[in-house]
């Protein structure tokens, strides 16, 4: 089972949670309370994106529309991604992302 560690734009907020395999990074975030901001859940507005510091082949590759919002926001996968898009695969990680807007 993976783990992931949540960090804040700033560094000073963090967590860390155990993933289900193939769990989705946004879940993950409501369930745990992560300091990763949201608004729109569907990939177009930006206010998810995270930056991968560890752990980016534990990340199911990601799809059309989430790479559409990372080239327009000037962020290339594997090391930026959207959580709201995210998705863990199955097996042992260790996954550390950091927030890239503010909670």
């Amino acid at each position: 089972m993976p783990t992931v560690t949540f960090e804040s734009s700033d560094g000073k907020l963090s967590k860390t949670v155990p993933a289900p395999d193939g769990g989705s990074v946004a879940d993950l975030c409501d369930d745990h309370e992560a300091p990763i901001p949201f608004s729109c859940r569907s990939a177009s507005c930006a206010t998810c994106h995270i930056e991968v510091l560890e752990g980016q082949d534990a990340f199911q590759p990601p799809e059309s529309e989430e790479l559409d919002v990372l080239e327009a926001i000037d962020s290339a996968a594997p090391r930026f991604r959207l959580a709201c898009c995210a998705k863990l695969k199955p097996g042992s990680a260790v996954v550390r992302v950091r927030a890239q807007n503010d909670y």
